[in-house]
């Protein structure tokens, strides 16, 4: 069957991994970790730029469909996880790792999310997913320690094993509508198969769970977290979880009986994260918790409104990297991110750091100054009440209230009296990185119309 094949709609995609081969061969030319991160984050910046440059153009079409469309929703994608991508370039000047190996793999990563806001059919969906997916084992790995290897080893065995119940899903879908491609999926299915088609959508639903670390497949979350450098950990816990969130985005309203499930999903795992994070003493796990309970507020979006999921991960992701290059800024060259004990005072020490994660607790438990995570938290109750599930934002308004017993916690140590402690240099590219993240959050807590016009409410 011939197809069409515009390579102007692929042009983010070739920017995606020609900064795959940038920063590879510019570690054989130059091996030095300035000039990888440099190359790495100059190819994020024109991968966003190329995206913000194409729009509404098709590719791989045939008489069926087309398998990759980039459109409003897949430049916004693109745009997001670039912009993610060059934000931890910056936060990595400190990692002690290999840094070509690691500028590569972050890039190849990179290449998978830009595709997968485009991708139209089921092929292309999750081979994009496993694209995002499979360098962050080895970027999990690539800190020394028993830690490190534990956390690649619990992420790498629960994706496969996810993955797996994806791919099966995925085959008895196919199997009752006869199509990979989205637009065909909700093609109505009587008979016999209709049992058929709504197990084989019950397990592409959970599969794709795995990648936003809902219940029950949450539990490589804390560890692998914990075990990654802090720049992975924060990729992980924004772009690898908005990939997860994508890919529901495209398929979950196109399959039948998908809301009961999301529901029943989300008032799981936002419950669970949050009585989890409760009993955290390390700031890590806690934010890892914590990103598990906002996985659950995406998920009771999503039952009745995918455009409302879209906006809420926005402002979500950018908090979060807010915390976690807050984290970062305060913990120096240290490997992990410390017990709680070990940020009481930093108010005194580095009262601007210890802002910016103010400003990040407060939006995360959607309280002001973090006016992005409050309009976050309106958008998913507002599109609950508006689609007759007023129960379901009676759980997440519950469960907001639970979360404020371990925000508040936090934040109040941040400027509590501590012995003092000597305050150390924050690498220029770090502070740049944090900087940059805090003001997107601040602008768009002020404005936050111009996310929910790209999410399209």
């Amino acid at each position: 069957m011939t197809q069409t094949i515009d390579h102007v709609a692929l042009l983010p995609l070739y920017l995606a991994a020609g900064t795959a081969l940038l920063v590879f061969i510019a570690d054989l030319v130059v091996p030095n970790r300035t000039v990888s991160l440099v190359a790495g984050a100059a190819g994020s910046v024109a991968t966003a730029a190329g995206a913000l440059l194409i729009e509404n153009r098709s590719s791989f079409c045939s008489a069926q469909g087309c398998s990759y469309v980039f459109d409003q929703r897949a430049q916004v994608f693109a745009v997001l996880f670039a912009a993610l991508t060059a934000v931890v370039y910056l936060l990595s000047a400190r990692v002690e790792a290999e840094p070509g190996e690691y500028a590569f793999l972050l890039a190849c990563s990179m290449a998978g999310g830009v595709t997968l806001g485009a991708a139209r059919d089921l092929i292309t969906l999750l081979v994009a997913l496993e694209t995002l997916t499979l360098p962050l084992y080895a970027l999990v790995a690539l800190r020394r320690g028993r830690k490190s290897a534990e956390g690649a080893v619990t992420f790498f065995v629960v994706s496969v094993i996810a993955t797996a119940v994806t791919l099966l899903g995925a085959a008895l879908l196919y199997a009752t509508s006869g199509t990979v491609f989205l637009s065909g999926l909700n093609q109505p299915v009587t008979g016999q198969l209709l049992p058929l088609a709504t197990v084989g959508g019950g397990l592409f639903l959970v599969g794709l769970a795995f990648k936003v670390a809902a219940v029950p497949l949450h539990g490589w979350a804390p560890p692998t977290y914990d075990g990654a450098p802090l720049p992975v950990a924060l990729y992980l816990s924004t772009a690898s979880k908005l990939g997860g969130v994508v890919a529901l985005f495209y398929v979950a309203p196109l399959l039948r009986g998908s809301a009961p499930l999301l529901a029943i999903l989300a008032v799981v795992t936002m419950t669970v994260g949050n009585l989890g994070a409760l009993r955290q003493s390390k700031m890590v796990r806690l934010l890892a918790w914590s990103s598990i309970a906002q996985a659950g507020y995406v998920l009771a979006a999503l039952v009745v409104s995918g455009p409302a999921a879209l906006a809420y991960m926005i402002f979500f992701v950018l908090m979060e990297a807010v915390a976690f290059g807050a984290v970062l800024a305060a913990r120096g060259s240290a490997a992990d991110g410390g017990s709680l004990d070990a940020y009481r005072g930093l108010g005194r020490r580095s009262p601007w750091i210890a802002g910016a994660l103010t400003l990040a607790l407060a939006g995360l438990a959607g309280l002001p100054p973090g006016f992005a995570g409050l309009f976050a938290k309106i958008t998913v109750v507002k599109a609950l009440l508006g689609g007759q599930y007023s129960w379901l934002a009676v759980v997440v308004a519950l469960n907001a209230v639970v979360a404020l017993a371990y925000y508040a916690r936090v934040g109040a140590s941040l400027f509590a009296v501590a012995p003092g402690e000597p305050k150390h240099r924050v690498a220029w590219p770090v502070a740049t990185g944090l900087a940059l993240a805090t003001i997107a959050t601040v602008v768009l807590g002020f404005a936050p119309q111009l996310v929910l016009d790209a999410a399209g409410l």
